[in-house]
């Protein structure tokens, strides 16, 4: 690799850095039964594995260049950045170099918009064509969507790329006309539901049309939305276009920044309440008021994680008897995850569950005690005040809190 070559590539993969939305955790083998370049039956993209293996991919946009001029991007057409721009042959011959090193395993591939959103659509729609058909690249191809681009670009896209994503950027209209005016919600969620549209039409169909769905990415903390409104603006595309991820990226304050930007970055644990938080509106059966009734103001508390945060809210439905409670109130339980929950139904068909048979389900005890009421346990009335259980459930681990 020449110095030209690397110094674009050492521009595009930087620039690339702040695009979130990559995970394909469930993307399926792209030709079942069918070896070629990249095969791979696992899930690709900075995500982990069943048996925790770390897989990666090449991250890079086409170009930074940018006829846009979002107050909140660094590659905005008015920021002074070094530019670069690839060719679809460089990014297609990058690919398969990388992946024949063993570097990656997959493509995920982004782009600032050059001379129209046609055009740029257009050359990563080529470089991912080129992939499959001229190079039997079986590997993972993750493209980001341009929603201003023509429709039809967009669906030929789809059918060389297991995931498509579209960011929607700001959680609302008004916002995304202060800071980025140039671009539409409109235009973003028509296409957002197109590409639904050709999802499940292909799913129907049994051909293979972004098989692993498409993602979005909203930048957190770079206008005054709140946590609540957040939510409800992730719950509503979740029903509305069938998401497989909405992820939050903090907002990071840039060089040359607009005027009209924070001067500071949002506090990193927010970023990380709202993912906790988005966990629960999709797999534990909460809405977002519920979610948010924790927090104050429209804003999660930044020192315990949602799920307790709700519980101690919430201190009169508990303790549960765990050998009659729902599933779905048990899965309200501080440190009880679905899997846990599902093993517990299961056992309590045979038996009547002792604390003992819990913790053996569970992976800890210790923050249950409060919460449940099993044969031989109940837990003393000392530890029914929220007052009481905040430091616990504060200081714990964060992933028992919600798994």
């Amino acid at each position: 690799m020449d110095d030209k070559f690397a110094a674009k590539l050492r521009i595009l993969s930087d620039a690339a850095k702040y695009d979130a939305s990559c995970a394909s955790s469930g993307a399926p083998k792209r030709a079942a039964g069918v070896d070629g370049i990249g095969s791979t039956s696992n899930g690709i993209c900075h995500a982990y594995t069943p048996d925790g293996r770390c897989v990666s991919l090449l991250k890079i946009l086409l170009t930074n260049y940018c006829l846009f001029d979002c107050a909140y991007c660094i590659n905005r057409r008015s920021s002074n950045v070094a530019r670069a721009r690839f060719t679809v042959e460089e990014v297609v011959q990058l690919t398969l170099n990388f992946y024949k090193r063993n570097y990656i395993e997959g493509l995920f591939l982004s782009s600032g918009i050059v001379k129209s959103p046609d055009h740029t659509m257009e050359e990563m729609m080529r470089v991912a064509k080129s992939l499959r058909q001229e190079h039997g690249f079986a590997g993972y191809i993750h493209l980001k969507t341009i929603p201003e681009a023509s429709p039809w670009l967009i669906e030929q896209a789809g059918l060389f790329a297991d995931r498509m994503s579209i960011n929607l950027e700001l959680p609302s209209a008004d916002s995304l006309r202060a800071l980025a005016p140039e671009k539409n919600a409109g235009t973003i969620t028509n296409a957002m539901g197109q590409m639904h549209e050709r999802i499940e039409e292909a799913k129907e169909d049994r051909r293979k049309f972004s098989p692993a769905g498409q993602s979005t990415q909203i930048i957190v903390g770079a206008d005054a939305t709140t946590d609540a409104s957040l939510l409800d603006t992730s719950a509503t595309l979740y029903k509305d276009y069938a998401l497989r991820r909405v992820y939050y990226s903090a907002f990071s304050p840039i060089p040359a920044a607009s005027a009209v930007l924070p001067l500071k970055a949002p506090p990193l644990q927010r970023e990380n309440r709202l993912y906790q938080a988005d966990w629960l509106l999709r797999f534990y059966g909460f809405t977002p008021e519920e979610v948010a009734s924790g927090g104050t103001d429209g804003m999660l508390d930044l020192d315990i994680d949602p799920k307790s945060a709700w519980a101690l809210k919430n201190r009169h439905l508990f303790p549960l008897d765990v050998n009659t409670a729902d599933r779905e109130m048990l899965l309200r339980v501080p440190g009880l995850g679905t899997r846990s929950v599902d093993r517990i139904l299961a056992a309590r068909r045979h038996t009547k569950l002792r604390l003992a048979d819990v913790a053996r389900l569970a992976k800890s005890v210790k923050r249950l005690r409060p919460f449940l009421v099993t044969v031989d346990y109940r837990p003393l009335a000392r530890l029914a005040g929220a007052l009481d259980l905040r430091p616990q459930l504060a200081s714990a681990p964060e992933q028992a809190s919600l798994f």
